[in-house]
């Protein structure tokens, strides 16, 4: 899957790759108004993945039902509305108008950004606030709802419990980590905001542990996201006990990193004799020990 804010809105890539290999697309994340995000410079290279403090700029959810949801019916794969609000207000408002827009084909609930003021990291950093968000959307949307949850919560496993007792469908582990780089010439922090989210490749143990501990607490699916570079990362994290992989900031070096990635992952399977990812899934995670005995024999 493509992950949110790497990928545009989806229509940008689908009009130009054959993107029908890959398992959907997260849109960039919508909020209840169009945002501007942070002012330059707020994208940074690290010497091993990124910081990026974009803040969430979008076109907002309304310019979204009406100008993208029709292209995203038309598009190959499921288009997933990734949301982010400041209230838990404003996180109801969008997902009760995005339920029944055609062309949406589940929420994500972004409570994991680190790059604003309010709302974001806030909702996600502990297993309460988390739960009565999620306790608040869910009667209001029948669209499977997806939780993308920050890792720097003091105990994600817990997080990831509380949403799904009340009614998440999903997790996404997970966000960025909260990073900070400085000009050394200007003698200040390079990003205008200060700190950004570290992503990329330096990322992927992280969270590759984290999606192996959620897996023994949780019994829906688990989305890994965290740098994904090749067809064996999004395999790693299938073994640890997630069922999806998101890319993300591979697709800002290679635009075609999502459409390769998938193929990657399905012929390096292939040459050891998997023909259905799922059979893969949880292998290396205790939790799934049965499965994991049962693919050693064959």
């Amino acid at each position: 899957m493509a992950a949110s804010g790497t990928f545009g809105y989806g229509v940008e890539f689908a009009a130009r790759l054959d993107i029908s290999g890959v398992g959907g697309v997260v849109c960039k994340g919508l909020t209840i108004r169009p945002r501007p995000g942070h002012a330059p410079p707020r994208i940074i290279e690290t010497a091993a993945g990124m910081l990026n403090s974009i803040g969430l700029a979008n076109i907002g959810i309304d310019a979204a039902i009406a100008g993208m949801a029709p292209k995203w019916a038309g598009m190959p794969v499921p288009v997933i509305a990734n949301i982010s609000g400041e209230t838990p207000h404003e996180y109801v408002e969008m997902a009760g108008r995005l339920d029944g827009v055609e062309g949406v084909a589940a929420i994500e609930l972004n409570v994991s950004c680190p790059n604003v003021d309010r709302g974001g990291m806030l909702f996600g950093s502990k297993p309460e606030p988390a739960a009565r968000l999620v306790s608040a959307v869910r009667p209001v949307t029948s669209l499977p709802l997806i939780v993308k949850l920050t890792p720097q919560a003091e105990d994600v496993p817990a997080v990831a419990g509380a949403v799904e007792r009340e009614g998440a469908d999903a997790v996404t582990v997970a966000n960025t980590f909260q990073g900070l780089t400085i000009d050394i010439r200007r003698r200040e922090p390079t990003l205008t905001n200060v700190t950004g989210g570290l992503s990329g490749p330096a990322i992927k143990p992280l969270t590759l542990r984290l999606v192996y501990l959620v897996a023994q607490v949780v019994g829906i699916p688990i989305i890994g996201c965290g740098g994904v570079l090749s067809g064996e990362d999004a395999i790693e994290y299938l073994m640890a006990g997630a069922s999806a992989v998101q890319v993300g900031t591979a697709t800002l070096v290679d635009p075609f990193a999502v459409c390769r990635i998938a193929a990657e992952l399905n012929d390096r399977l292939a040459r050891d004799g998997v023909l259905d990812p799922r059979e893969v899934v949880g292998v290396a995670n205790p939790r799934f020990a049965g499965k994991a005995s049962a693919s050693k024999k064959r």
